[in-house]
């Protein structure tokens, strides 16, 4: 990651959240709010036109909600900001649906500014924000969809290894070392399970894993 700053844009109905967010993250080192956007239009349109290298996005949002903005906006051609979705409840089926449209991560309103701020930066840097946990209840408490949903038979033992390591949360140098090989290694193996399940990120993946049944909740952890 370079030294210039986060460029961050702000989405959220509420005015209050909107405008404490931004007063907070601007006092964040590594952080600049570039604007903010009171619902997903306005998102999608701020965000064409200031370019931010992240918006942290509420999904529900009048005219508009974070899912759309999120499916806008990583469907643009040419360069394209991260989103974090940030949300009040772990169980929001919103959430589940923003990852699964490309979103990088979530973040929970209740968490201390250093935290948001922290996610943000990670995101940023090409990282993806995941909470095993809460993931794994977010996806659990709807159905799961057919094992079909999971193109199993493409990927390689090794690419379905690394896929669940990453459902447990691991970054690429904690999976490099469990399976005691490089860290190009594992970036080739990811980069392969993303380009197969069509996936827009790690955290998409992810999503993909547990609906489909490939990841079970609870057996993960043991791996």
């Amino acid at each position: 990651m370079t030294d210039r700053p986060v460029s961050l844009l702000i989405a959220d109905d509420d005015e209050v959240t909107r405008s404490g967010l931004g007063t907070l993250l601007a006092a964040q080192p590594g952080i600049t709010v570039a604007g903010s956007a009171s619902d997903g239009v306005e998102a999608v349109e701020l965000a064409r036109l200031l370019c931010p290298d992240v918006v942290l996005m509420d999904v529900r949002m009048p005219r508009r909600n974070g899912i759309e903005a999120t499916r806008l906006l990583l469907r643009a051609d040419g360069a394209v900001p991260k989103v974090v979705v940030i949300t009040t409840f772990e169980n929001d089926d919103y959430v589940t649906a923003a990852l699964s449209a490309g979103a990088s991560g979530f973040v929970l309103k209740r968490l201390p500014v250093p935290q948001i701020a922290e996610a943000i930066r990670v995101v940023a840097a090409g990282e993806a924000i995941l909470f095993p946990a809460a993931l794994r209840r977010m996806v659990t408490a709807r159905p799961l969809s057919s094992a079909d949903a999971l193109p199993r038979a493409t990927l390689t033992g090794r690419e379905e290894e690394v896929l669940r390591l990453m459902a447990t949360g691991l970054s690429n140098p904690e999976i490099a070392q469990r399976l005691v090989v490089s860290m190009e290694t594992v970036k080739t193996h990811v980069g392969n399970v993303l380009a197969k399940l069509g996936a827009q990120n790690r955290t998409h993946a992810v999503v993909l894993a547990y609906e489909s049944g490939f990841v079970v909740p609870g057996l993960a952890d043991r791996l």
